[in-house]
């Protein structure tokens, strides 16, 4: 049974590799790498040669899952190992150009995931402030502005996905949009009560700015598709507007989107599907509901899709 790669003694370690060093001074001349990056790279290869004392071609992909495993044990954070193994998928393509080595031991390879901060979240009472229909602003910035918040809130879209949105895309009377998704995934997601509402307004005025052959569903004042970066403002200054003692963005209303819905059906998987998550990593975890029950949740749950009920007489 073969042992592997063993450590480098400390005092080889800090002799010069010829083949670190010509890569090195590949980045730095020929790709026009910044002296920062250079090091960078230059500490995490020279980490390499301390875990590998033989040569390169000797390495196989077990021996680099055995190195990542390694950086982990010993506490390393999983940006640290990715950028670590970022670094030793370069050296390596590097060699195979050269023909230095038959392959490359690292191609594929991946860092451990490192958690992601979720955005803090926005309680039902924050959202509808943030909502709420602005006062002072011209009519037709107010509508095209509400419609978008509407729309974020009560379909959970991501920003693209709101900004890419065309014509064609909007059922209202079925009550849904039709969005392409990360990996140009089209799904179909319910629109509430409330959101529908907001965007027949919006539609009502959209001619009023918008250029006769533009197909966006929603446009700057300039008549052309609106950017990310202009509903980012807007959306931003919605939540300044409503006083929140956080930075509301469009992410942030998809959060909240996802978290309420929860909430109230404790149905994981039919939001997981409404938020269009599956991915090669995700869909073995992820069970694919049909588009009634889908629509059943979201009807039954979401606060801004229940249908409006009589008021209570004395």
């Amino acid at each position: 049974m073969s042992s592997g790669p063993t450590p480098r003694p400390d005092k080889a370690a800090d002799a010069p590799d010829a083949d670190i060093a010509a890569f090195l001074a590949h980045l730095r001349d020929i790709r026009g790498h910044s002296p920062h990056t250079v090091q960078a790279y230059q500490r995490d290869l020279t980490q390499l040669r301390v875990l590998h004392n033989g040569p390169w071609d000797a390495l196989k992909a077990a021996d680099m899952r055995r190195i990542a495993g390694q950086l982990a044990r010993q506490g390393r954070h999983p940006r640290s190992i990715q950028r670590f193994l970022s670094a030793v998928r370069g050296f390596f393509a590097y060699q195979v150009e050269q023909r230095r080595m038959p392959a490359n031991p690292a191609a594929g390879m991946r860092g451990p995931r490192a958690g992601r901060a979720l955005p803090r979240d926005l309680d039902v009472d924050q959202t509808q402030q943030a909502l709420a229909p602005p006062e002072g602003l011209d009519p037709t910035l107010a509508a095209r502005d509400q419609a978008m918040l509407e729309l974020l809130y009560s379909s959970g879209l991501r920003l693209s996905e709101l900004t890419g949105l065309d014509l064609i895309d909007l059922d209202l009377d079925a009550g849904l949009v039709r969005v392409l998704g990360k990996g140009r995934r089209e799904r179909s997601v319910p629109v509430g009560r409330v959101a529908r509402d907001a965007l027949r307004a919006w539609l009502k005025r959209r001619g009023e700015w918008a250029a006769a052959d533009e197909r966006a569903v929603f446009v700057s004042r300039r008549g052309q598709r609106i950017g990310n970066r202009a509903v980012q403002r807007r959306v931003a200054e919605a939540g300044r507007r409503a006083g929140l003692d956080v930075h509301l963005h469009p992410h942030r209303l998809r959060h909240a989107f996802a978290s309420h819905l929860l909430e109230s059906s404790g149905d994981l998987r039919a939001i997981q599907e409404l938020l269009g998550h599956a991915n090669l990593e995700t869909t073995q975890i992820y069970t694919h509901l049909d588009y009634q029950h889908l629509a059943q949740v979201y009807d039954a749950a979401h606060p801004r899709a229940r249908r409006s009920r009589p008021a209570d007489t004395d």
